[in-house]
């Protein structure tokens, strides 16, 4: 394992687990959110985008996190390990409820001065609230992976899937820097 991509639906924890493989075995960890989206949460136009991600995964180690369409095809094909964080969309909901209240409270920067606004999570649009946003992808995140497994486009990468947090905490401690 030298290039792992991590997937999920929001509140899955692909961030906090690419963080906390990236410090266990010393791997570059490109968060692909941080890279997206830019100051006041403007999206970085699609090109650039690609060749940021195609700049950061070059490096031999690498870890990522995240679910673009845009920047997908580019992650995997580079990737030797997929992670597919496939929960319940109770358990991620949960996550992402708890994770954006602290977030919007405790005014928390997440990357280029962004920050949650408290009133956007009681919001009913996907674009604006992160929680509606994890609902209504969470079957899209899903038919997405599952599509790519099935077509064997994966084929050339290790696939770990898991379906409950338990199953990932016990894999990632059994991790060690020997593995990578």
């Amino acid at each position: 394992m030298q290039r792992v991509a991590i997937f999920g639906t929001s509140g899955a924890g692909k961030t906090t687990l690419a963080q906390r493989i990236s410090e266990k075995v010393d791997l570059c960890h490109v968060e692909v959110d941080g890279i997206f989206h830019q100051a006041n949460w403007t999206p970085l136009d699609e090109a650039t985008f690609l060749q940021r991600i195609e700049e950061k995964t070059q490096v031999p180690r690498w870890v990522t996190d995240g679910n673009y369409s845009t920047v997908r095809p580019l992650i995997l094909a580079r990737a030797d390990t997929v992670v597919w964080l496939d929960y319940a969309r109770g358990i991620t909901i949960r996550r992402v409820v708890q994770r954006s209240l602290k977030r919007a409270l405790l005014r928390q920067e997440l990357w280029n001065g962004n920050r949650e606004a408290l009133s956007n999570l009681f919001r009913l649009d996907p674009e604006v609230s992160i929680i509606c946003w994890s609902w209504t992808s969470h079957a899209a995140v899903q038919a997405t992976m599952s599509e790519l497994l099935n077509s064997g486009a994966l084929r050339h990468t290790t696939v770990l899937r898991f379906r409950h947090p338990k199953e990932t905490n016990a894999w990632f401690q059994g991790l060690s820097a020997a593995q990578f």
